[in-house]
C-alpha cells in the first residue's frame, strides 16, 4: 500500500513590494502604520471625458535605474521596471536565494504599449518602432526583463485569472513547494496603470469620482492602483540549509468560481466564502483561528456586499480591512501585494487601517478597522481575491 506523500512547509523567506505607498518594503509599511492616502489626480493620460478622475500611481522617478541603462527607456515598459525593483529587493531579503521557476499574475501585462501600437498606426505617419511595440506587448516580456535585470534564468508561468491573478500565483507556488516538486520558487504579481483598462472600468460605472471607501455604507465605487509584489517561498528544508530566517509561513490556498455573472459576484457570498472555507481546509484550521482578513474589498457595491456576507458568516467578529483603500485595486497585482502587507502585518503585529471610512454596513458582523491602524497580536491571517468571472482565490498566512 503506498503511503500518504508529505507535504512540506513553505516559508516565506523574502518579499519585495512597489507600489503608490512607497517603492520598497519598508516604505509601504510606514505608508501602512500612517494610513496614508496614495490617491490622486490621474496625470498618465486624458481623464476629461471620464466620470472618474482618480487612480493611485506610481513616480517614475521612483523606478528609474531599474533596468540596465542599454534598454531605453520607450524600450522598457513600466511594468517591467516596477518588476524588476519587486523581485531584486525580494531576492535581496531573502539572502540570495537560488529560485527555479517564477510564476507571475496580471491582467493589464504590457497593454499600454499595445495602445501606442495602435494610435501610431492610425496616425500612419510612420510604423518605424512598431515592431519593437508588438514585441513588448506580451504579458511575459516585462517578467523578461525583470528577470534579466537580476540575473535570473529561470522559467516563467503567468496566470491572468483576472483581479485573483496575484494570489493564484503565490497559491500555485505554494502548491509546488508544499508536495515537493519546487524547493524554491518565486511568485508575484504586477500590474501598471493604463488607459484602456481605467476608461474600461469608468464606463461600467464601477469606479467612483469620490473617495474609495470600502466595507462603507456609502460607498460608491472603486479606484485602480498598480504596483508589483514578490514573494520567495522555499521548503523549510531548504531554507535551513541556506540559513534563511522565514518571515511568515503559507499554510493554506483555496479557489472557487461561482460562475453567476460575467462581472458581478453571486450576492449569496457563496464565492469567496467556498474559497475561505477550501483555504482554512488546506490548512487544517478553523475559522475560529484567523486573526486578521486582508480583504479583497474594492468598495464598489455589489463586491463589497458579497464579500461581507462570506466573511460576516464564516469568520463572524473578526478584524477586517481593504488597503485597497489607501492605494486603490492594482488588478492582477493586488493579490500579491495584499499577500505581501499580510506578511507585514503578522511580522510587525498590527492591523493595517481602512481609510476614508465613515458608517458601518449593518448587514455585518465582522469589525472594520477604520481610518486609524493599530497594534494586534496576529498569529494567523487570511488574505482575499475576487475577480471578473467568479474567480475567487483566499490565503492563510501565519506567524512564524
Amino acid at each position: 500500500m503506498q503511503g500518504v506523500k508529505k507535504e512540506h512547509r513553505v516559508l516565506v523567506t523574502g518579499v519585495g513590494v512597489v507600489s503608490p505607498l512607497g517603492p520598497d518594503l519598508s516604505s509601504n509599511l510606514r505608508s501602512l502604520l500612517e494610513g496614508r492616502d496614495a490617491v490622486g489626480l490621474v496625470e498618465a493620460f486624458d481623464v476629461t471625458k471620464t466620470r472618474c478622475k482618480t487612480a493611485a500611481q506610481i513616480p517614475d522617478e521612483w523606478m528609474e535605474g531599474a533596468l540596465p541603462r542599454r534598454r531605453s527607456s520607450d524600450r522598457s515598459h513600466r511594468g517591467a521596471r516596477m518588476a524588476a525593483m519587486a523581485l531584486r529587493e525580494a531576492c535581496e531579503a531573502a539572502k540570495g536565494p537560488t529560485p527555479e521557476l517564477i510564476v507571475v499574475g496580471t491582467t493589464s501585462g504590457g497593454m499600454s504599449f499595445g495602445e501606442t501600437f495602435y494610435r501610431r498606426l492610425l496616425a500612419a505617419k510612420s510604423r518605424k518602432g512598431l515592431a519593437r511595440l508588438v514585441g513588448n506587448y506580451t504579458p511575459q516580456k516585462p517578467i523578461h526583463d525583470a528577470l534579466e535585470a537580476n540575473r535570473l534564468r529561470i522559467p516563467a508561468q503567468i496566470v491572468a485569472n483576472a483581479c485573483s491573478s496575484g494570489t493564484d500565483a503565490i497559491g500555485h507556488g505554494f502548491e509546488l513547494v508544499r508536495q515537493g516538486l519546487r524547493t524554491c520558487v518565486v511568485c508575484g504579481g504586477y500590474d501598471p496603470l493604463c488607459e484602456l483598462v481605467f476608461v474600461g472600468f469608468d464606463s461600467l460605472q464601477a469606479a467612483t469620482p469620490e473617495k474609495i471607501r470600502p466595507f462603507d455604507k456609502h460607498r460608491s465605487g472603486m479606484v485602480l492602483g498598480e504596483g508589483a509584489a514578490f514573494l520567495i517561498l522555499e521548503s523549510e528544508r531548504y531554507a535551513a540549509q541556506r540559513g534563511a530566517t522565514a518571515l511568515a509561513e503559507i499554510v493554506g490556498y483555496g479557489i472557487s468560481t461561482d460562475t453567476y455573472h460575467l462581472t458581478q459576484p453571486n450576492p449569496s457570498g457563496i464565492g469567496p466564502k467556498l474559497a475561505m472555507q477550501r483555504a482554512l481546509e488546506s490548512g487544517g484550521l478553523a475559522a475560529s483561528t484567523i486573526d486578521y482578513v486582508n480583504a479583497h474589498g474594492t468598495a464598489t457595491v455589489f463586491n463589497d456586499a458579497t464579500e461581507g456576507a462570506a466573511i460576516s458568516e464564516l469568520c463572524g467578529r473578526v478584524p477586517v480591512s481593504s488597503t485597497k483603500s489607501m492605494m486603490g485595486h492594482a488588478l492582477g497585482a493586488a493579490g500579491a501585494i495584499e499577500a505581501a502587507f499580510s506578511v507585514l502585518a503578522i511580522c510587525q503585529q498590527f492591523l493595517p487601517a481602512n481609510i476614508n471610512f465613515t458608517e458601518p454596513d449593518p448587514s455585518w458582523e465582522f469589525e472594520i478597522i477604520g481610518n486609524v491602524s493599530r497594534a494586534a497580536r496576529l498569529n494567523y491571517a487570511l488574505s482575499n481575491s475576487i475577480g471578473f468571472g467568479g474567480t475567487n482565490a483566499t490565503l492563510v498566512l501565519k506567524r512564524v
